[in-house]
């Protein structure tokens, strides 16, 4: 304590040889737990709002966009479909995972990925960290394909402008593409999923992760791993 003193003495000595009359020393009062909880919600608050005025005006583009689609009929599929499977999820999602067309469970129930391969898709979604409310999931073509087949090239042509908008709206960090439609469509080249997945293209500057669709592997469940390992590149992707 004593040379403490002497130093503090000294350094004193040195401010009144130099004619300083004052030392500038701020005094930081500690806060109570009960400021510093205070001062955190508000922070969470001040986020939420954020969040919320920047999140209103997608939601708004997301409503005008459903009510132009109206009760479609810009296509053959219009015949046969009970319900348009527009797409949900956030409007803040971080990953958009875009499939080709609904099958029997999403046309009944309207949303998409419903039925078995869309159990498997939240189960990744899930395994991926994320809840499946935080991501957005559409399809290239939003009314079922008779008996399940592929999209053809007229009703790709006339619905998936639609899914393009809505990627363009919620902006996410990456899109997950699932199987060969979707990827073909977004990305624009006509190469088989297998030779496209596991490599990035780009989306209207968005990044892409062309990967095999949930049905697939229900068909070939030994190929779930590469799926996973195209997930891990997104997990990455995002956090650049």
């Amino acid at each position: 304590m004593k040379n403490v003193a002497e130093d503090i003495k000294t350094i004193l000595e040195f401010y009144q040889a130099m004619g300083i009359e004052k030392i500038p020393i701020r005094i930081v009062q500690k806060r109570s737990s009960a400021e510093v909880q205070k001062s955190k919600e508000k922070d969470v608050q001040s986020s939420k709002l954020l969040r919320l005025q920047t999140s209103e005006p997608k939601k708004v583009a997301l409503r005008t966009l459903r009510e132009e689609i109206g009760d479609c009929h810009r296509c053959k599929l219009a015949k046969g479909r009970k319900n348009i499977v527009f797409g949900e999820g956030s409007v803040d999602a971080e990953i958009m995972f875009i499939g080709e067309g609904p099958g029997e469970d999403e046309d009944i129930q309207g949303r998409p990925f419903v039925g078995k391969a869309g159990q498997l898709l939240t189960r990744l979604i899930e395994k991926m960290g994320f809840k499946r409310e935080e991501v957005y999931i559409g399809n290239i073509v939003k009314c079922r394909p008779p008996f399940n087949r592929d999209p053809e090239e007229d009703e790709i042509n006339a619905c998936s402008p639609f899914i393009k908008k809505q990627a363009e709206i919620i902006s996410p960090k990456v899109i997950v593409s699932l199987g060969r439609i979707s990827t073909q469509t977004l990305v624009g080249v006509k190469i088989p999923i297998s030779k496209l997945r596991g490599k990035f293209y780009r989306f209207e500057n968005i990044p892409v992760m062309p990967t095999f669709h949930p049905s697939y592997l229900l068909r070939n469940p030994k190929d779930k791993w590469l799926v996973w390992e195209d997930a891990q590149k997104v997990l990455e992707k995002i956090k650049e």
